[in-house]
């Protein structure tokens, strides 16, 4: 058994667990499970940095261009396009797009973290320490999913490097799998498998298992298996539909 987390330490600002939880996450990781009222720090600014960066895209990218894309992408091959862009046009604006990516981002990022949360503190009531509360792991899943504003990052740097405007949504994924190892084209069966997974969310489950391992004194192969085991199940039966 590891050893549980200690007490907060005097003086140990919110600032410092920011910094620490990329420089220093077990540092990091003991100091929040007695914050819980931090949460808010590592969830806003996750959100509003995904916000920003999509809300900059859609504001610099040329935008009845990206609105043919999607036509030309949702029409079978050989098929004229131009009727499905224009009816895209009719509903689609900057302003639009922006609000409803904000929306979206706002509403599944607390929807993921609400279920995450539940889903460690049955298996802790289960297997581990019960006076870890739901609030807790609420925060803990904002703290270790802070690194994510890394992929948020990466989308910027690939809109700040492209040579025009015309890029894809598609190609706003520069650390995921796809990118990196199966370079799957829009419409093939592994793009959005590929897409939907990160080199982030890898050190991600990283931190949730180091933490998981420290606040409840498990092991840290319990605390891998804890953690991987929905991720490995999502995706590999996602990945089984896709081969059968």
């Amino acid at each position: 058994m590891n050893e549980t987390a200690a007490p907060a330490a005097a003086g140990y600002s919110v600032v410092n667990a920011l910094i620490d939880i990329v420089a220093a996450p077990a540092k990091a990781l003991d100091e929040v499970k007695h914050r819980s009222r931090w949460l808010w720090w590592p969830l806003a600014i996750s959100v509003l940095s995904f916000i920003a960066v999509f809300a900059f895209y859609y504001s610099w990218v040329d935008f009845d261009w990206m609105i043919d894309d999607l036509a030309r992408a949702s029409v079978p091959p050989g098929e004229d396009p131009s009727a499905v862009a224009q009816q895209m046009r009719a509903f689609m604006s900057p302003g639009v797009q922006i609000g409803m990516t904000a929306f979206g981002i706002v509403v599944m990022t607390f929807l993921i973290y609400a279920i995450q949360s539940a889903y460690l503190h049955i298996v802790n009531r289960v297997t581990g320490d019960p006076g870890i509360r739901y609030g807790q792991w609420f925060s803990f899943s904002a703290w270790t999913a802070f690194v994510g504003i890394f992929n948020a990052i990466a989308v910027l740097a690939v809109i700040l490097m492209a040579e025009s405007n015309q890029l894809s949504a598609n190609d706003l994924t520069p650390l995921s799998i796809n990118s990196l190892l199966l370079h799957a084209e829009p419409g093939e069966t592994w793009f959005t498998w590929g897409n939907s997974l990160t080199l982030v969310h890898f050190w991600m489950l990283g931190l949730m298992a180091l933490g998981f391992s420290r606040w409840t004194g498990s092991s840290m192969g319990k605390s891998v298996a804890v953690v991987v085991a929905p991720w490995a199940l999502i995706f590999g039966i996602w990945a089984l539909l896709i081969v059968l």
